[in-house]
Formats: structure tokens, sequence, C-alpha cells
């Protein structure tokens, strides 16, 4: 149990570590544990995009959570992406503290609409459901939230 963490911008020598808490989390919730494409290159699929991905670290400094997001192209909004906190770590904080990270770090890049893509069906995404909300996202169509920074 961490009794500290910090965030950080996406640093690709944490990759692997960070590949097992996605793992994790995606078993945990009893879903396949696959890996999706955008993370096997953080780099590529956000950083050079000019994006944003995060991680919040342990004090032993390892990978806890992530978290990214992806321009619309044309707009002045974003998705969020990928946001995973380690099994037995929830509700500490840390997803909290990299949604915070991942919405300054789009209002610092001109993004005005965050949007977040919730998984079906609805009871096996129960956490994303009550999560976002909390954090100001509504729902504006089944499996969406969005809320305007």
């Amino acid at each position: 149990m961490p009794a500290f963490f910090r965030i950080i911008p996406y640093d690709d020598r944490y990759r692997d570590d960070m590949l097992f808490v996605v793992l994790s989390a995606k078993d945990a919730l009893g879903r396949v544990p696959r890996l999706n494409a955008d993370l096997l290159d953080v780099k590529g699929n956000y950083l050079d995009q000019g994006d944003g991905f995060f991680l919040a670290l342990d004090e032993g400094d390892r990978v806890v959570g992530c978290g990214g997001f992806n321009r619309i192209p044309g707009t002045d909004e974003a998705f969020l992406h990928r946001l995973f906190v380690k099994p037995g770590l929830k509700r500490r904080g840390i997803g909290a503290a990299l949604l915070d990270a991942c919405e300054a770090a789009m209002r610092a890049a001109g993004i005005r609409v965050s949007r977040v893509h919730l998984g079906e069906p609805r009871d096996q995404w129960f956490e994303s459901y009550a999560f976002y909300p909390k954090h100001g996202y509504g729902e504006y169509e089944p499996r969406y939230m969005k809320k305007e920074l």
C-alpha cells in the first residue's frame, strides 16, 4: 500500500511495469487481460502526437497507475484513454491524481472538452461509471461522458 505516490509524464523505462499494472487491473475486473496496441508504443501513439500520458509511481519507483489522452483532430476536444490503477490500491487518490494531470495538460494544450468512452456491458465497467461523475463528467450518450474544462 503506497503511503506516497507521484505523477510523472510517461517515461519509456517504466513501460513493462505499466503494462503489468494494466493487465493486472483488467484481470482483477474479470476481463480478459489483453493489451491495447497503443500501450505498446506510448511515445508514438501519444507523445509524438502532441498528446499526453502519465504514470503514477509509488515510493519504490514502481508504477501503480497510468492514463493519457489523445486530441480529437480538428477540434478543441480530447479523449481520455487507459486510466488504470493497480488492483488493491484504488480509492486512495491515485486515479484522481492521474485524471487531474491529464486535465491540466489538456487545458495547457488548449483543449476545452474532455471525453471518455466507457465499456459495455455497464455492469462490467461499474467502476468507470462511478468514477467519472465524481469528477464532473456527465453522460451525453450511452457509454460516453464528457466534461467542460
